[in-house]
């Protein structure tokens, strides 16, 4: 269930014309296969994990928003 650099660069181009910004870029994680971080101008944002359940594949972006960041 790794994802690959091809599923990578796939999942960062969604985000960046779904967002509207270049300045999105997903990096694989060191110590987790199964996903890759999620960053906007270097800043670290969320997570995407693979699923792939019954043949299908989905991708979840995860991102928390801390109350303070609110303010």
């Amino acid at each position: 269930m790794s994802l690959s650099p091809e599923e990578i660069s796939k999942i960062q181009t969604f985000l960046r014309n779904k967002f509207g910004t270049d300045r999105i870029t997903i990096m694989a994680r060191k110590k987790a296969d199964d996903s890759a971080e999620v960053m906007i101008g270097g800043e670290f944002i969320g997570v995407v994990y693979k699923d792939t359940e019954d043949g299908e594949t989905s991708y979840d972006f995860n991102m928390a928003i801390l109350d303070i960041d609110l303010a």
